[in-house]
């Protein structure tokens, strides 16, 4: 495998640790709603996807109605459910590093809005690594599990989908990533991660980002 021209990184799961907080948030929200669903059916069946299209889903496939507000509501409510503190995934800041030594160009490409990710890389200190390119799912027509991002981000960024790798956590993830063309590398880092699922996504799985300088030629 050559060395990637471009290192598209996912956000949460991947940069920082996220995914338990907001899952658990959505589990409440959802049974208040009069939909029970635990935080580990939300936890593997939501990660890595917008509000937006959770709810589309949930309103599509079944009689609950979350509220045309409800996505304004999630992101209002991010400040305060990050506000006790987000920590970065272990080992991440130095894969990144890495690739920035290397002379790869890299971004950040998510389901989450901008501002989100403000919040979260901000309170991790991550974000001056990422300020340059910051991609979301706000900026196509379709969220993941579509390509839709992370084509939008290898072609404002200048590169073929071939030529790009994805770093990813998450099933739908994966699947955008593969769909997009692109070498997915599948972070399985706790108890909740979809392992067969990523598997089975096309993705190549590890669960420790200090595997990945292994993993990924970077020169």
């Amino acid at each position: 495998m050559a060395p990637p021209k471009l290192v598209i990184f996912d956000c949460d799961g991947i940069l920082v640790d996220t995914e338990n907080m907001a899952n658990k948030r959505l589990a409440d929200w959802l049974n208040a709603a009069g939909y029970p669903k635990s935080f580990e059916f939300c936890r593997k069946t939501y990660s890595g996807r917008s509000m937006a299209s959770v709810q589309k889903e949930i309103e599509t496939q079944t009689e609950i109605r979350l509220g045309a507000d409800f996505v304004d509501r999630w992101n209002a409510g991010l400040p305060d459910l990050f506000s006790h503190g987000v920590e970065e995934i272990p080992f991440v800041r130095d894969f990144v590093e890495a690739v920035r030594v290397a002379g790869i160009a890299y971004c950040v490409a998510t389901s989450a809005r901008i501002s989100k990710m403000h919040i979260t890389l901000g309170q991790t200190g991550l974000l001056p690594l990422f300020e340059h390119a910051m991609f979301s799912s706000t900026m196509v027509a379709r969220g993941k599990p579509f390509p839709d991002l992370f084509l939008h981000a290898a072609t404002t960024m200048g590169f073929a989908p071939a030529d790009c790798i994805v770093i990813e956590d998450s099933v739908a993830g994966t699947q955008a990533g593969v769909a997009a063309g692109m070498r997915v590398f599948s972070y399985h880092g706790d108890a909740y991660s979809d392992r067969d699922g990523l598997i089975q996504a096309g993705g190549t799985p590890f669960d420790d980002m200090r595997s990945l300088a292994g993993l990924v030629p970077l020169g």
